[in-house]
């Protein structure tokens, strides 16, 4: 960490050179001249250059180590009672309107795209842990000539994969010792992935010296304007920002204005020699990326202490900045002050209980202590958490984390999960318990128990087979629904990188209403015990080891799953049958804007005897859904959930494509709202639907996700409709 007087040398250098080089700060510019509006066309020649520059750069830096200093003043212009329900806000004071937050933290880049920080030092008046809310990390954390900047966002005016998107404009051109032009840039529809601004291009190298850009994400308006480095690796990287956010939802209007100072420690380039050394390493290394991922926040060792962090901080505070630490002070000394215990008539206390009850019901938890772990829920009422579906009807869900870490990596981990459908009025109710006992290896002992779908048996089957696809129709045959509880402990161990083996055993607990009608087809009630094995190979995953434990990335490739389950009859248990499944999926991006995901598999039951339920594990009815990027893709939305029981044997196939622009930017209007576009498609070949073909478009918003469908049964439309959830503060 830079000393205060570095820090202080630089900022002040720093200063005298914005000052100097760019007219946006200093006003005007004797050796600026702006163009006339009949030439303000940019010569393709200069974008060319920049464009093909760009893509040279984009890769150029390899690896970097910085200090940052951020500090960010929170002000609240206007607030209502409806903010409480925002997940992940800050909890404010009575009657405070203003608020300071500074960082110190270590910054850390590896090529490609791999990002992390460490936060070491942190002075705040909010008297609450800081928020998410306005977590700063994703508009700092891009490369300025990458497609896309903060992460997928929104597409960068300086690749050529983008330049259809926008119109550029020659604003000035500023004659040093090389010339610079100042270029405005214009989206050509409106659209919350695209950006306005101005950006300084240099004629020497074609590199990116100053940016002055605004846009719209997730109901936040935000403006940045970020000055590069002068020196040969710096002029690549940013060293100084200014960024200032809007937040306006439901008559609430937030403001953050941050200010983020960059000090580099060490540069590294394509070609040199650290990038020369990674290619040589040795190939059974080559996935390791530990040293991308090794900074994480020790709260142990995070320094609060305000004079600590004053010797510090890099830039004295201004006398507003330091005015409002003083008055945080002064409300916490009259707080506890404030220790003599007022009388309280009933009527308060019953105000103050219902109050409390309500915070309760609205507010999120995210408890974190050292002794007992850390504790996750969303809030309890919360129209988030609610979803619709053409198949399903309107649905409920609510997930709990439990997470516990202990100090030579093994991890303990609760998931709670409810659900409520409302159509169906069934409650769904599952635990997860898993611990990783050996975390170098993945090893780790799974508990998981719940209630499933409610399932008919395999007598069916035989009626089904029996009837022609002219006539075939639930409602005319007499099915049996059996409720069903089970409970799964399997204990998984990674044998080589990207490989698992998981073995267990799975039982359920079936039983329905005994009525003599009943007793008369069947039982009233089934167990079945069946020892199963899951194997699941990525190859070349990537991952990195934090301490001792071994966190995966991700891969190149797809991940493979066979999936083998036999029952077995021990002790009342009944059912003796073979369950395989078998699959191929993988979640592709490209060109950083465009996600591809598909799933491939099939499975079938074999060497069964004796009554038992045709339950597949790979392909249900998912009561608690969860797709790719939304809760949508990856399933089948139209198709009958009887369907899914209701053959021996099955192959199908899903694919998802997200994409920022496909249909709908002509509509600029439209594409104001609209973040993603989806297309979704589904393939399955089962008895009586030779084959079923599904096939629909969504849209994902920074409120909600839609999707419509389409269902095809042998060539033939027969179903259409739709799924709808909440996404709101949601990623």
């Amino acid at each position: 960490m830079a000393s205060r007087r570095t820090w202080w040398l630089i900022g002040s250098i720093w200063f005298v050179v914005c000052i100097v080089c760019c007219p946006s700060v200093r006003g005007t510019t004797r050796n600026a001249f702006p163009v006339p509006p009949a030439h303000r066309h940019v010569p393709d020649s200069v974008l060319d250059k920049m464009f093909h520059f760009a893509s040279i750069y984009e890769d150029i830096v390899t690896d970097y180590w910085a200090d940052l200093y951020l500090k960010g003043h929170f002000r609240i212009h206007r607030q209502n009672r409806l903010i409480r329900f925002i997940p992940s806000m800050f909890r404010f004071e009575k009657g405070v309107n203003d608020y300071m937050y500074e960082s110190i933290s270590q910054f850390h880049y590896t090529a490609p795209q791999l990002y992390e920080r460490k936060i070491r030092a942190v002075s705040t008046t909010f008297s609450s842990d800081y928020s998410q809310f306005f977590d700063i990390f994703d508009y700092i954390r891009f490369n300025l000539y990458s497609s896309s900047m903060m992460e997928d966002r929104f597409l960068s005016p300086f690749s050529a994969r983008s330049k259809s998107f926008y119109y550029y404009e020659l604003d000035s051109v500023i004659y040093r010792d090389a010339g610079v032009y100042v270029i405005k840039v214009t989206p050509r529809f409106k659209s919350t992935q695209l950006l306005s601004g101005r950006f300084w291009l240099s004629s020497d190298d074609w590199t990116i010296r100053y940016i002055d850009l605004e846009g719209t994400y997730d109901l936040i308006k935000f403006h940045i304007r970020m000055f590069m480095g002068d020196a040969d690796e710096k002029r690549y990287l940013p060293v100084f920002m200014n960024l200032d956010i809007v937040f306006n939802f439901l008559r609430n209007d937030l403001e953050m204005n941050y200010t983020g100072w960059f000090h580099y420690n060490d540069i590294t380039l394509a070609g040199q020699k650290e990038g020369e050394r990674r290619k040589r390493r040795k190939k059974k290394d080559r996935y390791n990326v530990s040293r991308s991922y090794i900074l994480t926040c020790n709260t142990a060792q995070l320094i609060k202490d305000r004079k600590l962090f004053s010797g510090m901080r890099p830039i004295p505070l201004s006398h507003r900045e330091d005015s409002l630490y003083k008055a945080f002070d002064q409300r916490r000394a009259k707080d506890l002050g404030d220790t003599i215990p007022k009388k309280q008539t009933k009527l308060k206390k019953n105000l103050v209980y219902l109050g409390q009850l309500g915070d309760a019901l609205i507010s999120s938890y995210n408890v974190d202590i050292s002794k007992i772990g850390s504790i996750n829920c969303s809030p309890l009422i919360n129209p988030l958490l609610i979803s619709y579906s053409h198949r399903n009807g309107i649905s409920y869900k609510q997930e709990f984390k439990y997470n516990k870490l202990f100090h030579d990596g093994r991890l303990l981990r609760i998931t709670p999960q409810i659900g409520y459908n409302f159509t169906r009025k069934e409650l769904y109710a599952s635990a997860d318990c898993e611990y990783i006992y050996n975390p170098r290896k993945h090893g780790s002992i799974v508990l998981s128990a719940g209630n499933g779908n409610r399932i008919y048996s395999s007598i069916v089957l035989d009626q089904l087979q029996s009837m022609p696809d002219s006539l075939l129709n639930f409602d005319n045959l007499e099915l049996d629904y059996f409720k069903d509880i089970y409970l799964n402990v399997a204990h998984n161990i990674e044998i080589v990188n990207g490989l698992n083996l998981w073995t267990g055993l799975s039982m359920h607990w079936r039983y329905t209403k005994s009525t003599p009608e009943v007793e008369a087809r069947v039982r009233s009630h089934y167990n079945s015990f069946a020892p199963r094995i899951r194997v699941e190979w990525t190859p070349g995953m990537y991952y990195y080891m934090n301490n001792n434990r071994k966190v995966n990335v991700g891969s190149k490739y797809p991940t493979f799953v066979v999936d083998y389950e036999r029952g077995i009859k021990i002790l009342d248990s009944s059912g003796k049958y073979e369950r395989i499944e078998f699959s191929a999926e993988q979640k592709i991006r490209f060109n950083e804007i465009h996600t591809l995901a598909y799933h491939v598999g099939g499975g079938f039951f074999t060497n069964q005897e004796d009554l038992f339920f045709v339950d597949y594990v790979d392909f249900a009815n998912r009561n608690l859904p969860q797709g790719w990027n939304d809760d949508i893709g990856g399933t089948f939305q139209l198709l009958d959930s009887r369907w899914y029981n209701a053959s021996r044997h099955y192959f199908r196939g899903n694919v998802f494509f997200e994409t920022p622009f496909l249909l709908l930017y002509p509509v600029s209007r439209l594409m104001s709202f609209v973040q993603k576009e989806r297309l979704y498609g589904g393939l399955l070949f089962m008895p009586h639907l030779n084959p079923y073909v599904e096939l629909g478009y969504g849209i994902g918003t920074h409120i909600f996700d839609f999707g419509v469908f389409i269902g095809n049964e042998k060539g033939k439309f027969t179903t259409v409709g739709c799924k709808f959830t909440f996404e709101l503060f949601n990623r």
